[in-house]
């Protein structure tokens, strides 16, 4: 499977021409910036001016300024009084492994209990996110890589609200995990290896099996660790000469198949 193509592999003209071929604005503004954050061509720190955007993308201020404040919300952008908009800074090293010994603890457990939660519509709901991430449409491609760490999110929230309830949901939104994940790993395979784990745990969450869908889900979060991992060494000083992130054997407890 090629690489999902995004619109900043194509030129500006072409991203402005994408917005004029859409009809919800608003929203082909938010992807284009998001697919700009996660593939850094908006690198981290780098001020954004909306008087640039709003004339490069031929729309005015407003679903500009609507975007960034939708991407403050997801951790991507940060504001400051008097000085405006700017891409978030990449986590610390230290950040990521905090927040993947929160997901080992907190994400397999609600997998298992959502595996059994879970509603006819929310199994479609699922399937329908697989389905985005694994087949986007033609008219998609550019925009892939944005969709696909969005899709991704909402994956795993879906779950841990059926699986852990809404206070687990929230606590994980706040890591934003997902885009700040695709942002370090967006010149890697990461959408084809994540692809089939999503395959896998969401086979065990549709045929209600708990214990397995614990046993995917974990699976999955250990193996983006190893995919990011050795990005993770160049962000900041400190690193494991192994290149691998220390995580707790009890992170992830060793459970029986059904």
């Amino acid at each position: 499977m090629n690489r999902p193509v995004t619109p900043f592999d194509a030129s500006e003209h072409d991203a402005a021409a994408l917005l004029a071929r859409r009809s919800s604005v608003g929203d082909d503004v938010y992807e284009v910036l998001l697919s700009r954050l996660i593939s850094l061509k908006i690198p981290p720190g780098a001020r954004i001016g909306v008087d640039q955007l709003a004339r490069e993308l031929g729309v005015s201020q407003t679903p500009i300024r609507a975007a960034l404040i939708r991407l403050e919300t997801e951790g991507l952008v940060n504001k400051t009084h008097l000085v405006g908009f700017s891409a978030a800074p990449l986590p610390s090293r230290q950040r990521f492994e905090e927040i993947y010994q929160l997901r080992l603890l907190l994400e397999p457990y609600a997998a298992e209990r959502a595996a059994t939660a879970l509603t006819a519509a929310g199994r479609a709901e699922l399937a329908a996110l697989a389905e985005a991430m694994a087949r986007p449409s033609a008219e998609e491609a550019q925009l892939a890589y944005g969709k696909f760490a969005n899709a991704d999110a909402r994956f795993h929230a879906l779950i841990a609200r059926v699986g852990g309830g809404e206070l687990m949901a929230e606590t994980l939104a706040r890591l934003h995990t997902h885009m700040h994940l695709f942002r370090v790993l967006f010149h890697s395979r990461v959408t084809e290896e994540a692809i089939a784990e999503h395959a896998r745990l969401l086979d065990a969450l549709v045929a209600g099996d708990g214990p397995a869908a614990r046993k995917a889900m974990a699976s999955h979060i250990r193996q983006s660790l190893q995919r990011v991992a050795p990005i993770l060494d160049t962000l900041d000083e400190g690193a494991t000469p192994s290149g691998r992130l220390r995580l707790a054997d009890s992170s992830n407890p060793p459970r029986r198949h059904a």
